[in-house]
């Protein structure tokens, strides 16, 4: 089992990412714009093996968000890789509706593209080089699979409904359904605690963590070894910590046991702030 599978169907490498943004109305003025800026580090059996960075900007009508990481540490004696997420798209009344998401990893001589492209809450079209190897076991990939799917990195980004606080077990009861350019699979979340966590630089304070359960639904091969891996694992954990001024609750730390020890990633920086807020129509026509 190698390690950019299991990064990418997890959403840990690009994203590491649901942009979603709730549109407050307070004292004439909308609240949910903010900005994230991230490091984190990859860890395997407390061992660093990788680190990168993630912004997130998320504006009145507009996000973007982009995810960069490389090998560090041991893992370069071995093998050297590197690799960048980038989604973009609206936000109409509080909702993330993803217009492009590019992936590309590059590890020694071999590299990995992406290209995803959405239409009213659907797959339009997706590239991928090099294509999938043909396999006549492989599930195949439907029109119906492509319908309400998100990238990997809008997927990670958690939207909480409502106006009170955001540290709730509605944070994590839902199910991700994730296209990632070669498979369909959904990412179960469910509540299992609240946490605390210190950062070196930006947030200290309260997480939502999440217990994690991976199920394929199309476009792999059913008894493939890393397949079979992640859907028989229960100890995934994803935790959840807000992007001011947003009611944004994104990764903070996510794990994943491996026959050779636990994969973290985990944030060593995660300092974000509010955007200013804008004022309203009819905020304007008072002043």
């Amino acid at each position: 089992m190698t390690s950019r599978p299991l990064f990418r169907l997890t959403g840990l490498a690009g994203a590491v990412v649901l942009i979603a943004v709730l549109v407050d109305s307070v004292s004439g003025f909308v609240h949910a714009q903010g900005k994230l800026d991230a490091g984190y580090v990859v860890t395997l059996s407390g061992v660093p093996i990788g680190k990168g960075s993630w912004s997130i900007d998320v504006q009145d009508d507009q996000f973007t968000a982009t995810a960069n990481g490389a090998t560090s540490g041991l893992l370069r004696v071995f093998a050297s890789g590197q690799g960048n997420s980038v989604a973009h798209g609206s936000v109409s009344g509080g909702q993330p509706i993803a217009s492009t998401y590019a992936s590309s990893i590059v590890a020694d001589n071999h590299s990995d593209q992406v290209r995803i492209f959405f239409s009213g809450g659907a797959v339009k079209d997706y590239l991928a080089d090099p294509p999938t190897t043909p396999s006549p076991d492989r599930v195949p990939l439907t029109d119906a699979n492509r319908k309400g799917a998100l990238d990997p990195m809008t997927a990670s980004l958690i939207r909480v409904s409502g106006s009170g606080d955001t540290f709730v077990p509605e944070a994590c009861q839902r199910t991700l359904p994730i296209f990632d350019g070669r498979m369909r699979y959904d990412l179960q979340l469910l509540f299992k605690r609240l946490d605390r966590v210190k950062s070196e630089r930006g947030y200290p304070g309260t997480v939502v963590v999440c217990s994690v359960y991976f199920s394929p639904v199309a476009g792999h091969v059913p008894t493939r070894s890393t397949i079979k891996y992640l859907a028989e694992q229960r100890d995934m954990e994803l935790w959840l910590a807000p992007i001011a001024g947003t009611r944004l609750m994104v990764p903070y730390r996510a794990s994943i046991p491996t026959p050779i020890g636990m994969g973290v990633l985990q944030a060593s920086q995660f300092v974000s702030i509010p955007r200013p807020p804008l004022p309203t129509a009819s905020n304007l026509k008072t002043q």
